[in-house]
């Protein structure tokens, strides 16, 4: 098959979830024999034609120059790109600034939509841009001949809200147990004594909540804050803060075996996502033995079920550092840590995702619904 992916900023990954599942998964697909480009932004780094056996499409993204109009954009000249390729699969990661341009997608291509999570819920949005959004979630679902749900909940949603079937697909991660101690030296943190969190700095992710929860604990622990804290809502966080020392803004760390030793070594590692499916960080942290407290919603409770710590109050952050350490709670860590091995492998949804990919040009599953 030749198979483009479309809607990243690109591989190998310096950004995100999307990034990182496009990096996986076009990896494996390639390995496998099959033609796979990827679509990388001007800016991104990486700036090869090839990243190992996966081709790399440079596209002009002025993002960086006009701001989110600069997405549209990208999305636009990816897509005509696309046009010039003959793809027979077009995999496109979420929808909020590239279904506007369905009308110009190849005829000949099918297009498969991931549609992320709702984004159109997202609080850093004004009311205009949120109702743009919830438009082009309608246009990915009427417009895409496939639909990809990362998480039951979005299968649901997308279901209820427009009575169009999905394919259930969720993330992968892999299993780690080879834990490095001597990274905890370069976060001047040791082993079990230090809670962490790990999100993108926007307000449905709920930092400022657990880092509420952390001033008004007796619990002292210092506390790694994980993500790009360069952005309006990062310094505020940041100046907020300030003035509690175990509070610790470490950055973005790209750096998988950093991450994973980081969550290995950790106390209790916090998960605040509310919007969205199935959330990358969340795998990985249960695939590198964290104990995991979590916002108590739909989408976390649907992976992480009974093997959790949950909250949805800062006052429930507090009483969680409180009462509650990792070497009580050794068999939700074992649980989950099994979980990502049955249900959650890369090879496992790296392959469903290709199995989809044919069924769909054969033909033989057009209107039909896996789980």
């Amino acid at each position: 098959m030749k198979i483009g992916i479309l809607g990243t900023r690109g591989i190998p990954n310096h950004y995100g979830g999307f990034e990182q599942f496009a990096e996986f998964f076009a990896t494996y697909a390639a390995d496998q024999g099959h033609d796979v480009s990827v679509y990388n932004s001007y800016t991104h780094p990486y700036k090869e034609k090839k990243f190992k056996s996966v081709h790399i499409i440079h596209c002009y993204d002025p993002e960086n120059k006009i701001g989110t109009v600069g997405q549209f954009v990208y999305d636009l000249n990816c897509i005509l790109d696309a046009r010039e390729r003959n793809f027979d699969i077009i995999l496109q990661l979420g929808y909020t600034s590239s279904s506007v341009w369905y009308f110009l997608h190849p005829k000949k291509s099918i297009v498969i939509t991931n549609m992320d999570g709702l984004e159109w819920k997202r609080t850093k949005y004004s009311k205009l841009v949120q109702k743009v959004l919830l438009f082009a979630e309608r246009l990915a679902v009427k417009k895409s001949d496939f639909l990809i749900a990362d998480s039951l909940g979005i299968q649901k949603y997308l279901w209820e809200k427009y009575q169009k079937e999905s394919y259930y697909i969720a993330y992968g991660a892999y299993n780690f147990d080879n834990p490095n101690s001597e990274i905890l030296k370069l976060y001047n943190v040791e082993k079990e004594n230090f809670n962490m969190i790990m999100a993108r700095f926007e307000p449905e992710n709920n930092i400022e909540m657990v880092l509420d929860g952390v001033t008004l604990s007796e619990n002292k622990m210092p506390v790694l804050v994980i993500g790009n804290h360069n952005t309006k809502y990062g310094v505020y966080l940041k100046n907020k803060f300030e003035s509690f020392s175990n509070i610790r803004f470490c950055g973005a760390i790209y750096n998988l075996d950093h991450l994973n030793s980081l969550r290995y070594y950790s106390n209790i590692y916090f998960h605040g996502h509310t919007v969205g499916g199935t959330n990358p960080s969340l795998l990985e942290a249960m695939a590198s033995k964290a104990l995991i407290a979590s916002h108590n919603n739909l989408f976390n409770k649907g992976i992480l079920r009974e093997n959790a710590f949950y909250f949805s109050t800062s006052d429930e952050v507090k009483k969680i550092l409180n009462t509650v350490k990792k070497s009580d709670n050794l068999q939700f860590v074992e649980n989950n840590y099994l979980e990502i091995a049955t249900s959650f492998k890369w090879e496992q949804i790296n392959e469903q995702y290709l199995q989809l990919f044919k069924q769909c040009l054969e033909g033989t599953s057009r209107g039909k619904q896996t789980t």
